[in-house]
């Protein structure tokens, strides 16, 4: 089974930090429409041009090609009040549709910070609003339950008021400190935190942010350095990663890419295999 999952945008500064949010952590996604976070896995967030037309829809969350469940999302951010929204929505899902007719099934979700922002007329899309493809999450409106979740909160923080801001984002700070593991995702998330704090004070610079969260510090603390280098060196790794289809196409065999490159061969083969 096919189906397909779509995330569309208003195009506001706001809303491309969605777009990095689900792009980089997938699951927190699947866990603010109240779905397993598991289900994020291997799903890829991308931005999709439909031809001949003038849509792109900026936000589908794709399933792999050997995933049991493959529905595909269509996620609309939507921070700005736009009375043909629904209109918008409904014509690229409908024409990606008809650009990809093997698709099987989709489930749509629309994003507001608040109610108040939805159009005003909602009757010529009534019945596909009210279906069980489509959920609308009000962000403002976020059940009292969810507030221990990690990924909720970077979510709620974009909306966060201004005067609450600095002491929720170091309060999540802390939390995925504390909470996770891998050095990456810590980083991570502890980046985007502050990337959504820079939004909301404009008027303040990269510094002054990092002193308001108290950042400064912990930026030296040799987890979070090591977790830089360790990033630094995953980079490094996809940059010669990228040159292998075009060594393989001059006929350079799987054995002496891995040898010249300095990685590993079984990341030779996987390319290899996706190229015949």
């Amino acid at each position: 089974m096919q189906k397909l999952y779509f995330c569309s945008n208003g195009k506001s500064e706001t809303d491309s930090l969605f777009y990095q949010l689900f792009a980089e952590f997938p699951s927190i996604f699947f866990e603010l429409i109240g779905h397993s976070p598991s289900n994020s896995q291997d799903y890829q967030f991308r931005s999709v041009e439909i031809k001949q037309t003038a849509f792109r829809i900026d936000g589908v969350f794709l399933p792999p090609e050997d995933s049991p469940d493959k529905t595909v999302y269509l996620c609309e951010v939507q921070f700005q009040k736009d009375q043909f929204l629904y209109h918008r929505v409904f014509a690229e899902l409908f024409l990606y549709l008809d650009q990809n007719p093997s698709t099987y099934d989709w489930y749509a979700v629309i994003i507001y910070p608040k109610r108040s922002l939805e159009p005003d007329q909602t009757r010529l899309h009534e019945v596909l609003l009210e279906s069980s493809k489509v959920q609308r999450v009000y962000l403002d409106q976020l059940e009292s339950s969810t507030n221990k979740s990690l990924g909720i909160g970077v979510v709620k923080l974009v909306v966060e008021p201004e005067e609450n801001a600095a002491n929720f984002a170091r309060q999540l700070i802390t939390q995925a400190s504390q909470e996770i593991a891998n050095r990456l995702s810590v980083r991570a998330i502890i980046d985007l935190i502050e990337t959504i704090i820079v939004y909301k004070f404009p008027q303040l610079s990269r510094q002054e942010v990092e002193d308001m969260l108290k950042l400064s510090q912990l930026k030296q603390t040799r987890v979070y350095q090591e977790a830089l280098e360790e990033g630094r060196q995953q980079g490094q790794e996809e940059g010669k990663l990228a040159a292998v289809p075009l060594l393989l196409k001059a006929g350079v065999s799987v054995e002496q890419i891995a040898q010249q490159l300095e990685v590993e061969i079984e990341a030779v083969r996987q390319i290899a295999q996706q190229q015949s």
